[in-house]
C-alpha cells in the first residue's frame, strides 16, 4: 500500500491542538519537536500520525501518577482522588480492569451500592469513595474517573492490602499486681514530631480510635507517655496494676499517607499475694524482735513495717516506745524490736525497703499473739 503525504502545515496544526489539550489535562507528554520533524521529513505514513495520535489520547485522558492505597484485611478503606478546577459538576465515579461500563463500581449519582460509598467534596475538589468489608480479592488496580464528553479523565489507583494484626516480634513484659510498669516503644528519627499512642489489643486498623493515651494527651488515669524525641523512643507508664492489666498492647506511630508503624508489646501481670509467710509465735507481755532483711542496694532506702493482710490495705506501724527500728547495713537487714506484745499485735505484718513492692523485696510475718495462764497464781487461789 503506497504510502500517503500528509502537508506539513496540517501536521503543526494537529501538534498546536495536542499541546494545548495536553497542556489543560496536565499530562507530561509533549510534541513540541514534532514540527521539526515534519520539516525534515518528506512523508508521513497515515498509520504513524494515527498511532501517535492514540497514545496521546490515552494520556490525556489519565491523570499523573499512580495513587497507592493500604488496607486492613476485613476492615474499609478510602480511596481519595483529585480533580481540576471546572469539574466539580461533573459525574465522578470509581472502576476497576478496562473501565467498561460492567467495571464501573459505584458513581456519584448513586453514591451508594453494595460495600461502595461515595463523596464529592466540591471545595477542595477531591472526591472519595470507601470501600468495606475488604477481601484479598479487592486488591489490585482500581481507576478514580470523571466524565466528561469525549473521554474520560482517569486517575490511577493501586490497592494493596495487609492483615490486619502486628507483629513478627513480640516484647513481653512482666510485673506484678499493684506495682508501676514502663512500656517502651522505639521508633525512626523522621517521626520525631509525629503522634505516639499505645492501645489494647493486636489490630492496627482501630488502634489510634482505642488508644489508652496519645502524645497530645500525656496523663489520662494511671497511664502517663513520654516521648524522648532524642533517642527515639516513647515510653508509658502505668501504674497501680491488675491482673486484667495483663494482654495484648500496640504502640503506635502516626504516618498521614502511609498506614501507621506499630510494635507489638505482651504484658503479663503475676498475682501479688503469693509469697511465703514466716510464721512468728510471741506471748503477751513479753518482747520480741523482727528481722526483715533486704537487698544490699537498698541500704539508703527507707525502711517500713506494716500491718494488714494486704499492702493496699497495710499499715504503718509508727516507732514508738513500744516499736523501735534499728537498721544493719553490714548485714542487709533491719529489726524491729517490740518492747512487749498485745494480743492485739496478732495479724499479718510486712516488712521491707522498696517503695514499689518488687517481689523478693518485703517480708511477710503471720504473727500469732498468745496468753500465758499465771500457774503459781491459780495454785495460791485454790489454797486460799
Amino acid at each position: 500500500m503506497e504510502e500517503s503525504a500528509i502537508p506539513s502545515v496540517l501536521i503543526v496544526q494537529l501538534c498546536t491542538s495536542l499541546l494545548i489539550a495536553v497542556k489543560d489535562h496536565s499530562v507530561c507528554l509533549t510534541f513540541s519537536n514534532l514540527k521539526f520533524q515534519s520539516a525534515k521529513a518528506k512523508m508521513w505514513s497515515l498509520q504513524n500520525l494515527l498511532f501517535i495520535l492514540c497514545i496521546v489520547l490515552r494520556c490525556v485522558t489519565s491523570a499523573v501518577g499512580v495513587i497507592d492505597v493500604t488496607g486492613y484485611v476485613g476492615r474499609e478503606v478510602n480511596v481519595s482522588c483529585a480533580y481540576d478546577e471546572g469539574y466539580e459538576f461533573y459525574e465522578k465515579y470509581l472502576c476497576k480492569n478496562d473501565c467498561g461500563s460492567d467495571d464501573v463500581l459505584i458513581t456519584t449519582s448513586n453514591s451508594s451500592k453494595n460495600k461502595y460509598r461515595i463523596h464529592d467534596d466540591k471545595t477542595a475538589r477531591i472526591f472519595t469513595t470507601t470501600i468495606t468489608d475488604l477481601q484479598s480479592t479487592d486488591a489490585g488496580k482500581y481507576w478514580c474517573g470523571v466524565t466528561r464528553s469525549g473521554k474520560d479523565i482517569y486517575t490511577e489507583v493501586e490497592l494493596k492490602l495487609v492483615p490486619d494484626s502486628c507483629c513478627d516480634t513480640v516484647t513481653k513484659v512482666q510485673s506484678y499486681e499493684g506495682h508501676s510498669e514502663s512500656v517502651s516503644c522505639p521508633y525512626e528519627s523522621q517521626y520525631q514530631n509525629s503522634l505516639k499512642y499505645i492501645c489494647r489489643g493486636n489490630r492496627p486498623s482501630t488502634c489510634l480510635q482505642d488508644a489508652l493515651i496519645t502524645s497530645d494527651t500525656k496523663q489520662n488515669g494511671r497511664f502517663r507517655l513520654d516521648d524522648d524525641k532524642v533517642s527515639g523512643t516513647f515510653t508509658v507508664n502505668i501504674n497501680s496494676l491488675t491482673q486484667n492489666d495483663s494482654g495484648s498492647y500496640l504502640c503506635g506511630v502516626q504516618r498521614n499517607s502511609e498506614l501507621d508503624v506499630f510494635s507489638a508489646i505482651e504484658l503479663e501481670v503475676e498475682e501479688w499475694c503469693c509469697v511465703k509467710a514466716k510464721h512468728i509465735n510471741g506471748i503477751a507481755g513479753r518482747p520480741l524482735t523482727l528481722q526483715c532483711p533486704y537487698p544490699p542496694q537498698h541500704w539508703d532506702n527507707r525502711k517500713f513495717l506494716c500491718k494488714g493482710d494486704h499492702r493496699n490495705k497495710c499499715t504503718d506501724i509508727l516507732m514508738d516506745q513500744r516499736f523501735t527500728l534499728q537498721d544493719d547495713a553490714a548485714s542487709s537487714s533491719f529489726f524491729v524490736m517490740i518492747r512487749y506484745l498485745d494480743v492485739h499485735d496478732t495479724g499479718t505484718y510486712w516488712c521491707g525497703s522498696d517503695p514499689q513492692w518488687r517481689v523478693g523485696n518485703y517480708t511477710k510475718i503471720e504473727l500469732s499473739v498468745v496468753t500465758v495462764r499465771c500457774v503459781t497464781c491459780d495454785i495460791g487461789r485454790t489454797r486460799s
